[in-house]
């Protein structure tokens, strides 16, 4: 892109044809990639609470300014404003006439701050909120004789055929849920397998879908801080006390802890007998059984999870709360785990922001729930928090795949 297309200033022409450090050309990678997070931005802007102020150069080369005013549209937050810059190239802060741009940025900024500060209300999200209204939307049959609904049925049967249970994924996914602790520790394993070179073909293909590789991220996190709270319990000389309630297999927990001379005690729960029974082997397998229990257990039964015993000092739950859109669930489930992690314990909890394949998952696949549709509702990164600090916690951090699709974040539990 030419200097003389991004701004009317001439200093800045200047400045930009003679610096050594500016690339003229751009990978393609690098530009697909900034294509595909401006698309996501664009689509998932109503996670965006703050207030905001949204230039829109006039006379823009560079970029389509269609995109900009839907994204401006989508924006949740009540506090907004936008200007389109008239005559305004690409660099608008860097404008022959800029000091119109930062007049306004002055005039928002003391706005602001004369009123009290807003905070987004998180209470009524599973209700009224645009995941709730994607959700519905997944909810809703597609017109009979729609392509799409062509298109997803077609995808449906060529999944059930004996060439799509060649694939050793596909295969489990059918039988058990694709959503179901046995299809996320075949995808936490990685090695495709099947019936035949083609079922092998087909199952590495299967498992490169960026939602599983997704999964496989958010597991390396999960491990990650996991031994970070361990560290932590070290340092306050508090015993480490684990319970995870909606385990799966447990790979996660086995993988993430090195030193089980280090723990005092683990207990992992599940729904499902048959993830409890493969749990249990695995830790026979590992000569575990003196310190690790596995049992089945409701996740969101808040007395069985708060009469946990001994009290954990870490608490764990992965994966779950996105199957469920109701967030009275989730309440008592988090309530179930303040009422059980002692004070300045640690909650590890997951999230699901943004999933680019949501409704080919939920037209497509089914889950464990009695074959039923693999329906999930995404709670953005800010509803999740505040479900979680309502509970009693305090969020420190949180780790993020490279895609954005799951967050793994650590809370301490609060004085009680």
């Amino acid at each position: 892109m030419k200097a003389k297309f991004l701004t009317h200033d001439q200093t800045r022409i200047a400045s930009y044809n003679n610096d050594p450090l500016i690339t003229r050309e751009i990978a393609v990678n690098i530009l697909l990639e900034l294509y595909q997070t401006a698309e996501r931005v664009v689509k998932d802007a109503a996670a965006i609470t703050l207030p905001t102020l949204l230039f829109i150069s006039g006379s823009d080369y560079v970029v389509n300014s269609k995109p900009q005013h839907q994204f401006y549209q989508q924006l949740t937050s009540p506090i907004k404003e936008r200007y389109v810059m008239e005559d305004f190239y690409h660099d608008t802060l860097g404008e022959k006439h800029r000091h119109l741009a930062f007049d306004k940025i002055r005039t928002f900024i003391e706005r602001i701050f004369s009123i009290p500060r807003y905070q987004h209300d998180y209470s009524h999200e599973d209700i009224w909120s645009n995941t709730a209204d994607e959700f519905r939307s997944l909810v809703t049959p597609l017109p009979r004789f729609s392509p799409k609904n062509f298109i997803y049925q077609l995808m449906r049967k060529a999944i059930n055929t004996h060439v799509g249970r060649a694939s050793e994924g596909i295969r489990i996914g059918l039988e058990t849920g694709f959503d179901s602790g046995s299809t996320l520790d075949y995808a936490y394993r990685n090695q495709p397998q099947g019936k035949g070179l083609l079922g092998r073909v087909l199952d590495k293909y299967y498992l490169s879908n960026i939602g599983w590789r997704g999964i496989r991220q958010r597991k390396i996190h999960l491990e990650t801080l996991i031994r970070h709270a361990i560290c932590n319990l070290h340092k306050q000389n508090m015993p480490v006390h684990i319970v995870d309630i909606a385990a799966g297999h447990g790979r996660y927990i086995f993988d993430a802890i090195n030193e089980f001379s280090k723990v005092d005690s683990i207990l992992l729960k599940d729904y499902s007998e048959l993830n409890v029974t493969q749990g249990q082997a695995y830790i026979a397998e590992r000569h575990l059984t003196d310190k690790i229990k596995f049992i089945i257990g409701n996740a969101f039964d808040a007395e069985s999870i708060a009469a946990t015993t001994p009290a954990p000092t870490l608490g764990i739950v992965s994966g779950l709360y996105e199957l469920f859109p109701d967030n009275d669930l989730v309440r008592d489930s988090l309530r179930g785990l303040a009422d059980a992690i002692t004070e300045n314990g640690y909650l590890i909890y997951t999230g699901q922001p943004w999933h680019p394949q949501l409704e080919v998952i939920a037209r497509v696949l089914s889950s464990h729930r009695k074959n039923q549709p693999w329906i999930m509702r995404r709670r953005t990164q800010g509803e999740m928090d505040a479900l979680v600090e309502k509970a009693g916690f305090e969020k420190l951090y949180q780790l993020t795949d490279n895609w954005g699709i799951f967050s793994v974040s650590i809370a301490r539990r609060l004085h009680r």
